[in-house]
């Protein structure tokens, strides 16, 4: 395998320091596609001046996770494809463990680091061997995809702004006999929640929490019927109308995430698009 083979994707929204960060991590000799959610051409020129391997795209509007990824994926003519979150950094060997795993499992879909979130740097995984460990899904942050594989299956889901688009994903190639791995040597540094500039975090959490629900609505919905996903989705719609009321009452802040996390949930019961957009 070499640098030729291999097309790193990844998709930007207002991601300031983050996102230099995430490129400067990656060797110079790996194309980059990154596409930005905005119009920013300023953003566009400096990263593209400032990083000589990566072709940035603007999309023109905020297009959400997985159809600006589509834009990245589709743009690939190498063989393999990275998917990488803005506020995901690469340890000097991420890659090439990466062309190591393939040896093991030729016949992969999508392989990923066996650390899935940064709390998990602090569990104590016993294992007797470091194989290949196969799964159902993966996190999203950083995914390394065989093209190939794809053919039947497509890309994300669309119809997802953001949240479970990397589960469906990883569900409907399972459901088409495709593998999926963890791969315990791969170390890539995520620091989760963190792929926006943290002047509109505040917004960004109102945001993540109407389209938590949405997703997860939706989700179910797409696999197990309207009725399955009522019963499934009910506790936590119960929870943030007790919240709302509560939060309201004593005229508390919080009252506006359970707010948002009860509109995107009636928008998906109502079978509403996942509209909502960050007021930024």
């Amino acid at each position: 395998m070499s640098i030729k083979d291999i097309t790193v994707v990844i998709t930007s929204f207002k991601s300031g320091q983050i996102i230099r960060n995430c490129l400067s991590s990656i060797d110079k000799g790996y194309k980059v596609i990154l596409v930005e959610n905005s119009n920013n051409l300023d953003f566009k020129k400096k990263i593209e001046k400032e990083f000589v391997n990566v072709k940035c795209i603007l999309t023109g509007e905020n297009l959400g996770y997985g159809k600006a990824n589509n834009i990245g994926l589709k743009k690939v003519i190498t063989k393999y494809a990275l998917i990488l979150n803005p506020d995901a950094t690469l340890q000097s060997d991420s890659i090439e463990n990466f062309f190591e795993a393939i040896k093991r499992v030729p016949e992969f879909a999508i392989i990923a680091p066996s650390v899935q979130e940064e709390l998990d740097k602090n569990k104590i995984i016993k294992r007797i061997n470091s194989d290949p460990i196969p799964v159902k899904n993966v996190k999203g942050f950083a995914m390394f995809l065989n093209i190939s594989e794809f053919k039947e299956v497509g890309f994300f889901d669309e119809n997802f702004f953001f949240y479970f688009e990397e589960i469906d994903l990883c569900k409907r190639l399972t459901n088409h006999g495709k593998k999926i791995y963890l791969i315990p040597e791969i170390k890539i540094d995520h620091d989760g929640g963190a792929s926006h500039d943290q002047s509109i975090k505040d917004e960004m959490e109102l945001s993540r929490n109407w389209h938590w629900m949405w997703s997860t609505f939706n989700y179910h919905k797409k696999y197990k019927g309207f009725f399955v996903s009522i019963l499934i989705i009910l506790p936590k719609m119960s929870s943030a109308i007790l919240k709302v009321l509560i939060y309201t009452l004593i005229f508390n802040k919080k009252k506006q995430i359970y707010y948002q996390r009860l509109s995107g949930l009636i928008n998906a019961i109502m079978g509403k698009t996942s509209w909502y957009r960050p007021k930024v």
